[in-house]
């Protein structure tokens, strides 16, 4: 899922990034075509890093930029506004797809998270080859070469 969601915002950026003022008018919003690059950038860059090897900060960084979007999109809802109706399905799916950045985000971190699993302890581990017993009164270089050579 954190891939699929890392491809959806390098796809979403990319139009933010190259068709601001097509979002815009779509959404009643002309003017903030900077505010939608700007977003778009965002957007990449929160794609490239759920598609790299530490997904964890890519995705919590979409769930951050779902409540960033939200917010803009909350200025769209003004009375006056003849695209409110775009406005409002747009909300509806930046939330859906929040409930879905949120759970992916929340599932991986759960699943990387230190000291999840099995501890690992060596208790059993001496550090000598032959064990404790058999490096008793080993002292000197003259009974350590003779209980060498027996061995």
């Amino acid at each position: 899922m954190a891939r699929n969601l890392g491809w959806f915002s390098l796809g979403l950026g990319a139009l933010e990034m190259l068709a601001p003022e097509r979002v815009t008018r779509a959404l009643g919003m002309q003017g903030q075509e900077r505010l939608v690059r700007a977003y778009g950038a965002r957007e990449i860059a929160s794609g490239v890093l759920s598609l790299s090897a530490d997904k964890n900060v890519g995705l919590w960084s979409r769930v951050a930029g779902d409540g960033l979007d939200i917010a803009m999109l909350m200025g769209g809802l003004h009375a006056d506004n003849p695209k409110r109706g775009n406005v409002v399905l747009a909300l509806l799916m930046v939330g859906g797809i929040t409930l879905l950045d949120l759970a992916t985000a929340k599932e991986v971190s759960a699943r990387h998270a230190p000291g999840t699993g099995p501890r690992r302890t060596y208790d059993d581990r001496t550090g000598y080859p032959k064990g404790i017993a058999a490096s008793r009164g080993i002292s000197g270089p003259k009974k350590l070469r003779k209980q060498l050579a027996a061995t």
